[in-house]
Order: C-alpha cells, then structure tokens, then sequence
C-alpha cells in the first residue's frame, strides 16, 4: 500500500512538473518534451540556462538553437541568445564534470576526473572560448554590429569545479551554471541600457527563423561537425607537435636535459613551463 502511494506521488510530480513545463516560454518556442528537458544534456543545459536568467532584471527575450549562416554556406549553431536592453549576450552551454583546465587561448582544454585508489583521469575537449568566438563572428556579421558589442559566456555544469581558468580578453566569462544570474546582472548593470524594446524586438524577429530550421539541416550541421573532428583527431594523431600536456592542455615541445644527471637528453615538455613542469621521457 506504501509503495503505491509513493508510485502516485510521483506520478502527480511528473504530471504537474510537466504541466508548468509547458507553461514556459522555453517550451514554446523549442517544442523540446519535458522528458527530454529533464533527460538530454543538452537541452536540459539550455533549459536551465534559461531558467537561471528569469530573475534578470529588464526586458529580455530568448532564442535557443540559433543556426547562424557562414559564408561557405555551411551553420555554426548557438546555444542560447538573450536579447536584453544591456546588449546581446551569447551562451555556450557545456555539461562536463569533474575538475576543468584552461587558458583563452589554447586549443584544448583538459577535464580531470576521479578514478578511484587516488587516481585519475584526463580527458582533452576543444577550447569552448575558441567555439564561441566563431558564434560571436557569424552572429556580428549576420546582424552587421560589432563583435565588442556582444557578451560572451560559457556556461558549464555546477557538477564540475572551475579550477584554473585563465582570461586575458576580458570579453569572455567562464562561470557554473549557479553563477549565470549575478554574472549577467553586473554585466548589465554596468553597460546600461544600450537596446530599447522594439530593438530588441527588431532583433528577435530577424533571428527566430534560424532557430526554426528542419531535420535536415540539422543532420547536415551535426555530420558537418562529425566530419571535421575526425579529421582533426587524424591530423593530430599525425602529428607529434600537437601532442599536448595532461596536466593543463598546453602543447608539449621537444626539449633538451641542460644539466643533472641527464645532462643532453630529450624529452617532452609543456610549453607553459615553468607554471607548468609536467615532463614526458623518450624511449630509447
């Protein structure tokens, strides 16, 4: 008897969790199914990103999957775009955990995670920064602004922790998804009102169609981008230059032993030496 009234407790949740889902502007315009909100990383990234900017201050509107135009006629797509009367801010949504490493501009970034027996392990991903740069070019040209004009951020998880992140830009934020509101809030309040309401609105209807596009270019997108990563893991795997360090992601260089007991010897080390002194030995 128990255990059926947990199983329609939780029936009721889902049901009313549900209902108030498709209550949101989000729903209305993505048509994403609450399980899939709640299931995808992706979209539940988008979601919430979303929801965490709903206390934001001002008049605002939305667009989510933005597939902006590039001049060989292929898309590089958006996350999210908030139009707000402080500007145009663009959010790059990244669902990893663990512990994050990186510089602005380096090609990939590492993520360390716990393996157990004190141990760990690293994986690399492409530099989001990077990623969103190529958002911030084709959006600025599609609307024809400057790109000193928008906001960049990447979004990542709360489950990972953000332990060296190096900016010199000062035009990208890399935050946790918990930070997104007070991050926005003080960007805005320091820029000031810079759109008025039909600007805004001017804006979203210029790119709402890009965020309506059909299955098929959304498989031409995705095989697009699938094409280019294996190309790019053969040309690394290629290419000894482009082997890069565990520890933070930089790239290794060929180095010589100066003095000690290995006094003209080579060996691999990171380029970001000495913040970094991760050392590789060459087999002989």
């Amino acid at each position: 008897m128990l255990l059926l009234l947990i199983l329609i407790l939780v029936a009721l949740y889902y049901w009313i969790s549900k209902k108030q889902y498709e209550k949101t502007d989000y729903y209305r315009q993505t048509h994403n199914s609450f399980h899939k909100s709640r299931f995808d990383k992706g979209t539940k990234g988008e979601f919430l990103t979303w929801k965490y900017l709903q206390k934001l201050f001002g008049y605002k509107r939305y667009l989510f999957n933005c597939y902006l135009p590039k001049d060989n006629g292929e898309t590089t797509e958006i996350d999210v775009i908030l139009l707000h009367e402080s500007g145009i801010h663009v959010f790059e949504s990244k669902n990893y955990s663990g512990w994050i490493f990186g510089t602005e501009t380096q090609r990939y970034w590492t993520q360390t995670l716990p393996k157990g027996r004190g141990k760990s392990q690293k994986e690399h991903f492409f530099n989001p920064i990077i990623q969103n740069k190529v958002h911030l070019k084709w959006l600025s040209k599609y609307l024809g602004i400057e790109i000193d004009q928008l906001y960049s951020y990447i979004v990542f998880s709360d489950r990972c922790t953000l332990k060296d992140i190096t900016l010199t830009s000062g035009q990208h934020h890399v935050i946790n998804r918990c930070n997104i509101l007070p991050t926005v809030s003080s960007n805005a309040k320091v820029s000031g009102i810079k759109l008025t309401q039909e600007e805004i609105d001017d804006l979203y209807y210029k790119l709402q169609p890009l965020t309506q596009v059909d299955e098929s270019q959304k498989s031409a997108h995705i095989e697009n981008i699938q094409s280019k990563k294996k190309f790019q893991n053969k040309s690394n795997e290629s290419k000894k230059d482009q082997m890069i360090c565990p520890r933070c992601g930089n790239k290794l260089v060929l180095r010589t032993a100066a003095k000690g007991n290995h006094a003209g010897e080579q060996f691999w080390g990171c380029s970001r030496y000495p913040q970094c002194k991760y050392i590789k030995t060459i087999e002989s």
